[in-house]
């Protein structure tokens, strides 16, 4: 998400429908109220201070609750989920770069997401077949950027070589943070331009990804 697919082309079109299905009109100050509430409740996750299923089957509760209407959180969940699972947009031409780097290299998709919806689009965004697995945290007990999640999936790949071994994400705090903590090199792909004040340091730092030439080269 956001590295080689457009999450958040993806989350509008999905809570445009939601809300359209609702009734509702989403706002632009809706909208940022509910995406800064779920930021909070992944952060939790990543921190080991909620579950997934809390993060996901309380968001939209705890968002209504805020205009002071009751709704059933897991039936609203399950609505946007369906949704979601439909926006598979890709990022640039990431799908081109994939298809060239599975020539020259091992590529493993790994992932904090929901394991149906992250299957179901990148495979309708036709990147699946270049990943030699995906791993999601919701299968390993683990989630980035724990180390737990790390060495389950290094014991996945066989002759793995940790100074060989690159991660690619958009999130400093479970990506470039993980792998921090589990050893290897890390690029991050960010529209930011200045990385020098960050409080988690990458090994590199993209604006686009096909940038990422420069630095495996």
């Amino acid at each position: 998400d956001d590295t080689l697919l457009d999450f958040q082309a993806a989350e509008n079109q999905a809570l445009r429908m939601l809300f359209e299905q609702e009734g509702l009109e989403l706002t632009t100050e809706l909208e940022k109220i509910y995406k800064e509430l779920n930021e909070q409740r992944w952060r939790a996750f990543e921190a080991g201070k909620m579950s997934r299923e809390t993060v996901v089957n309380g968001r939209f509760g705890e968002f209504f609750a805020q205009m002071n209407r009751t709704v059933d959180s897991i039936a609203m969940e399950q609505k946007y989920r369906y949704f979601l699972n439909q926006g598979h947009q890709l990022l640039g031409n990431s799908l081109a770069i994939i298809a060239d780097l599975a020539q020259k290299a091992d590529l493993y998709v790994v992932s904090n997401g929901v394991s149906k919806t992250q299957y179901q689009r990148l495979g309708d965004a036709q990147l699946l077949p270049y990943f030699k697995e995906v791993i999601i945290s919701e299968d390993t007990g683990y989630q980035k950027p724990m180390l737990g999640f790390f060495e389950y999936t290094f014991n996945k790949i066989s002759q793995l070589n940790q100074e060989k071994t690159v991660i690619i994400g958009d999130s400093l705090t479970s990506d470039i943070q993980g792998g921090n903590n589990a050893g290897i090199d890390t690029i991050w792909l960010h529209p930011l331009v200045d990385a020098d004040e960050l409080v988690v340091q990458p090994t590199h730092h993209i604006q686009r990804l096909e940038e990422i030439y420069e630095i495996l080269m």
